[in-house]
């Protein structure tokens, strides 16, 4: 069953990569504990959609999303700290958004928003949502229904606030 409004979110470490570009764990109590969170989560790094819309948006929508009380932006996907760590570099997202890494899947699949894309060469995958999170509990969850970027994207998430 999927997470929904009012759930915690499970305990889950993602790993981030330091000012030195080396892999660190960044729990889901540091990321979300007293703050509001947007985690926005795409199905692969370097993929069409999440590159030129999905990452972009965020990044170009920060400071209005931080404007309306967003203390962090995060981005998470089913890759190596490496790989986002590189994405991230490759769409200038400096300092506006922190590129989670959920290498084996695992508060992807507690969350219950994995998909199995083995027959596209991909393996086990995120669903591309977007949820705002206060103090560790979703206070909004929109998943897309369906391939493309309408109810998770930046602006979506935006008008919401």
């Amino acid at each position: 069953m999927p997470i929904a409004i009012g759930d915690k979110v499970p305990a889950a470490t993602f790993r981030v990569l330091d000012a030195n570009g080396m892999p660190q764990a960044l729990t889901t109590e540091e990321l979300f504990g007293g703050k509001k969170v947007l985690l926005f989560a795409v199905p692969g790094a370097f993929t069409p959609t999440c590159s030129k819309q999905h990452l972009p948006g965020f990044v170009t929508k920060a400071d209005e999303l931080k404007a309306k009380g967003v203390d962090t932006i995060a981005c998470l996907s089913v890759n190596d700290a490496f790989v986002m760590g590189a994405w991230g570099q490759s769409i200038n997202v400096g300092d506006k958004v922190v590129m989670l890494a959920d290498g084996a899947a695992a508060f992807t699949k507690a969350v219950g928003l994995d998909q199995d894309l083995s027959e596209a060469g991909l393996g086990v995958r995120s669903q591309r949502y977007a949820m705002l999170v206060e103090d560790g509990v979703v206070k909004v969850l929109n998943v897309e229904p369906a391939r493309g970027l309408t109810c998770s994207s930046a602006d979506s998430m935006l008008a919401g606030l």
